[in-house]
């Protein structure tokens, strides 16, 4: 059982050495928008999944996720060697590519969140001119003992 302190270093390194061959060394146009985003190693340090995130050409246009993820699996190969070659590893960890939902997620949370505000501000605008029904003071007061109620 490996270090769990070396098994994050490692996936770091991953992340980093995939990210600059992605970048740099691989020449496929599918990978072009593609951003790695975290890298996981299993305790064990044979298995390697690294998350990716594809971004459209431009504001206006999808991402297209099925080329991202079929360029990858062409390119784990070459990926992999460089892995193996960057890090040392006796055993060089097998390449997972799987896409990162978490900023998908973020912006649905920021959608709900920005509704929430919405509903807020239309309540505030509700309660301006609203006046509490029933009695100013909805709390009753003691009432004061009378001198002829003394049971005693």
């Amino acid at each position: 059982m490996a270090d769990p302190a070396r098994a994050r270093r490692l996936a770091k390194r991953i992340a980093t050495i995939v990210a600059t061959a992605i970048d740099l060394e691989i020449k496929d146009p599918r990978l072009e928008f593609v951003t790695i985003t975290d890298a996981k190693v299993t305790a064990d340090l044979h298995d390697a999944t690294v998350y990716y995130t594809v971004r459209g050409a431009d504001l206006n246009t999808e991402p297209d996720h099925a080329a991202a993820a079929a360029g990858l699996e062409k390119a784990k190969g070459v990926l992999r060697s460089k892995v193996g070659a960057g890090t040392g590893v006796r055993f060089t960890p097998t390449l997972t590519f799987v896409t990162d939902t978490v900023p998908d997620t973020a912006r649905h949370m920021e959608e709900l969140l920005e509704r929430a505000r919405a509903a807020d501000n239309e309540v505030a605008r509700a309660r301006e001119g609203a006046v509490p029904a029933g009695d100013a003071d909805p709390y009753k007061e003691p009432r004061e003992r009378d001198a002829g109620d003394d049971d005693e």
